[in-house]
């Protein structure tokens, strides 16, 4: 009844007044993101005095990570570590607008790397949270240097920076609120450095992020071909014919993987070493192989040459021998996904679409 009063006060109808009430909405929930934005920046630059400030009584903290210098006294062992001592290094990615919403910040003077990565690292957190991947590259302006966009760096200054987040993976399409949080922190970004900013409308980037998935959807496909053996193979007998065949067994010791040119083609699924293979299952990851390397014909090659010399046959997902009518069909439907994708600019194998199948 109160609300029915408001309105009739303010002479709203009540579309008008559900339309008020989601702006307030949004309003109250952009605010919360920039003052959240704001708290970071602060936390960050606090313990970036505190890092200066403390280089020869360094006390550990739950932010230190990969960055301390020092984190490798501590080094516990997990599962997923390699045996090597040898450190990871992350894979870089470079912005692609096709899958990638890019917002651009323009500079009327240039500005140096180090004042922008001040601003930009205390985004950690967005990594932390975030399932969608983001860049951040800068048009170099060095005289000396060639005018090209390029992870940004302390030393070189900068006449145009580019922040980019990836639209969909196989999580989805990215969110409202994730790509809202971005976008504010994009804005809050250009307003402290002070410069113009070129970002599309949040609705233009959603409708984007749903039709990218929707590609994505139709072309993540994954073929198996399974080898069912007559009598069980022993894994010593088993492990010297895949090794023969140029397979590799993977890190976990569980499954074999086959590469070519160091590129991994395809792999097996996991098997249990403890016990004699009764049946093998080949697992190709279509989008990520490009259609150069014929991964299914080498698939199903080395699916035969397996099945020949250990005895066993080809059989489909429900026991039955797999037929060559099966096989042509197969075929016909990867030359449709191959085209859909280089149709839509996402060619298999390539890094754009390893990113969006990741």
């Amino acid at each position: 009844m109160y609300v029915e009063q408001i309105m009739t006060m303010l002479g709203l109808s009540d579309l008008q007044f559900a339309l008020a009430a989601i702006g307030l909405l949004i309003l109250v929930l952009v605010g919360i993101i920039n003052f959240k934005y704001a708290h970071a920046r602060r936390k960050a630059r606090e313990q970036g005095e505190y890092s200066v400030d403390g280089r020869f009584a360094r006390e550990p903290s739950f932010g230190s990570g990969f960055a301390d210098g020092n984190s490798s006294e501590r080094a516990e062992p997990n599962f997923g570590d390699p045996l090597s001592s040898v450190p990871a290094i992350p894979e870089k990615f470079i912005i692609d607008p096709r899958i990638d919403c890019v917002i651009t910040l323009r500079f009327d003077e240039s500005i140096s790397g180090s004042e922008i990565l001040q601003e930009i690292n205390a985004w950690g957190d967005l990594k932390a949270q975030a399932f969608a991947r983001w860049i951040c590259e800068g048009l170099n302006a060095d005289q000396d240097a060639v005018e090209e966009w390029e992870e940004l760096k302390p030393e070189s200054t900068y006449s145009e920076v580019q922040l980019a987040i990836q639209l969909a993976s196989r999580h989805g399409p990215i969110g409202v609120l994730e790509l809202s949080d971005f976008c504010s922190r994009a804005q809050a970004l250009a307003d402290i450095l002070g410069c113009q900013i070129d970002m599309p409308s949040v609705s233009t980037m959603l409708e984007g992020a749903r039709e990218l998935d929707a590609i994505a959807a139709e072309s993540d496909i994954q073929l198996s071909i399974n080898v069912l053996f007559d009598e069980p193979c022993p894994w010593g007998n088993f492990d010297a014919l895949m090794r023969q065949r140029g397979f590799k067994l993977a890190r976990n010791g569980r499954h074999y993987e086959y590469y070519s040119n160091g590129t991994l083609i395809f792999n097996s699924a996991d098997l249990d070493p403890n016990k004699p293979v009764t049946q093998m299952t080949l697992l190709l990851e279509v989008p990520l192989v490009a259609h150069e390397e014929r991964a299914f014909e080498r698939m199903l090659g080395e699916g035969v040459e397996v099945a020949q010399a250990a005895h066993g046959r080809l059989v489909d997902d429900n026991g039955i021998n797999l037929s060559e009518a099966a096989v042509i069909s197969i075929r016909q439907h990867l030359d449709v996904l191959y085209a859909n994708l280089e149709r839509s600019g996402i060619s298999a194998g390539s890094s754009t679409a390893s990113r969006l199948f990741s």
